[in-house]
């Protein structure tokens, strides 16, 4: 009897890949980092744990793409470690600087409900192996959310706005930042929803 090749996107051995290690590295180095910011109170801290964050994820993304082990599974493993060390690091912001609550609080909404939804949507669509890819499903959707400037702005935009607003005191700006971020997340998901209902046509990059 002829084997069924199993698809790139599914093979159990690439959940142990290299990418999925820079992954859990990069997630463990930066929740460590949110520990000790946590204990010392200090914004260098919060910073490096940005930094180590940041930096593993185009890493590892970078990594799979170079040696072919792109798979559903990495992206998923991604996505949640993503808000792993998104969700710690805000909590060190947090106790550290109370100012920050307020616009911290409306980015975790964000992030933690509206783009874990959208990033996690490529799934509906067997073939798409991230939500890299979901310009071949919709391109609107995927230009505001993981287009390069998107995802550059996903979470540097209201971070780095913070940094600034306690150097110079304009608490105005990482609300601005938090609340635009919320806005194109909530128009992203109305139009994946309206998609799915058929209410709406995709619009993908052909």
């Amino acid at each position: 009897m002829a084997t069924v090749p199993v698809p790139l996107s599914v093979r159990p051995a690439l959940l142990l890949g290299v990418p999925n290690r820079i992954t859990l590295l990069r997630t463990v180095v930066a929740m460590v980092i949110a520990a000790i910011a946590f204990r010392t109170g200090a914004l260098s801290w919060l910073i490096v744990g940005y930094a180590a964050y940041w930096i593993g994820d185009i890493a590892d993304g970078a990594v799979a793409r170079y040696r072919n082990e792109e798979s559903e599974g990495g992206a998923v493993f991604d996505i949640v470690c993503d808000r792993a060390c998104s969700f710690l690091l805000a909590a060190a912001f947090m106790a550290t600087f109370p100012l920050t609550i307020g616009p911290l609080a409306i980015f975790l909404v964000q992030f933690g409900v509206l783009d874990t939804m959208l990033s996690l949507a490529f799934l509906l669509w067997r073939g798409t192996l991230s939500p890299n890819y979901f310009y071949k499903v919709d391109y609107p959707i995927w230009l505001w959310n993981w287009s390069k400037p998107a995802k550059a702005v996903n979470t540097a935009a209201v971070v780095v706005s913070l940094v600034i607003a306690h150097q110079t005191g304009a608490q105005w700006l990482p609300y601005t930042m938090a609340i635009a971020a919320c806005v194109v997340k909530i128009a992203s998901s109305y139009r994946l929803i309206a998609i799915l209902r058929g209410r709406q046509a995709a619009a993908p990059k052909v």
